[in-house]
């Protein structure tokens, strides 16, 4: 029987590039999404068709304990439960410093960090039984060495998601691997879309390969995080920025 992966966050941007390439492998894929139900729908047709696989779309916001109980439970009813949770679901309400508001923060919080809990409390039994999970939250170099005002809701939650890492590694061992990945600048629709030439010329200078990352870079690092040749990495929080130079 084929693993079981849940993508928060999965209809576009890095979630759909794990998608993907675990459908590739030969994963059964469940794609979660709260607001693209068309680009949800639309990914979870070509992976069927495709690669064969078993694939279900979900709509729920992970920020909601009941909607992620809901969430879990239909697919333990149709594919027996979760193997495998990526936590990717995040959102990012950047705006100059003085007009943030706590609300702002608050969601920004609930969504990035307080989703992953839920999640992770949800599909962490189903692995303890069966003495085998693996669960990747996907952070930021925003979380470990970026200065930026404009997003300091999110640098905050992307930094409390490493913190969350470690402890929920501890609290599953040693059954269940918990691991952390950090990119830096990625070339996804939302990173890219409304910056000008000159913006992304700044950004990709302070790269050390000299351009910004691909969705499918941070596909193939998953892929090698939840596979039998990872089984001795867990508890470990790992950047891939290209060889990010200071804060962006």
């Amino acid at each position: 029987m084929s693993q079981v992966v849940l993508i928060t966050g999965a209809a576009k941007g890095i979630g759909k590039a794990i998608a993907i390439e675990l459908a590739k492998q030969g994963y059964d894929i469940v794609i979660n999404y709260y607001t693209s139900q068309i680009e949800a729908y639309k990914l979870k047709e070509e992976l069927v068709n495709t690669y064969s696989i078993q694939c279900m779309a979900i709509q729920a916001d992970v920020s909601k304990e009941d909607e992620v109980d809901a969430m879990v439970s239909k697919i333990e009813s149709k594919l027996g439960g979760v193997d495998v949770l990526i936590n990717n679901a995040g959102i990012d309400l950047s705006n100059l410093f003085h007009l943030k508001n706590a609300d702002e923060f608050r969601k920004t919080l609930d969504v990035n960090v307080v989703g992953a809990f839920n999640c992770s409390k949800r599909v962490y039994r189903h692995m303890l039984d069966q003495e085998y999970g693996r669960i990747i939250n996907i952070s930021s170099t925003n979380g470990i060495n970026t200065y930026y005002p404009m997003c300091i809701d999110y640098d905050a939650s992307k930094a409390a998601l490493i913190s969350l890492t470690h402890n929920l590694a501890f609290e599953f061992a040693p059954y269940i691997h918990v691991n952390c990945i950090a990119p830096g600048f990625i070339g996804t629709e939302n990173e890219l879309d409304g910056y000008d030439e000159q913006f992304l010329k700044e950004e990709t200078e302070k790269i050390m390969v000299q351009r910004y990352g691909k969705p499918q870079e941070v596909a193939y690092l998953v892929k090698f995080l939840i596979s039998d040749e990872a089984n001795f990495i867990n508890n470990t929080i790992i950047r891939i920025d290209g060889g990010q130079k200071g804060s962006c």
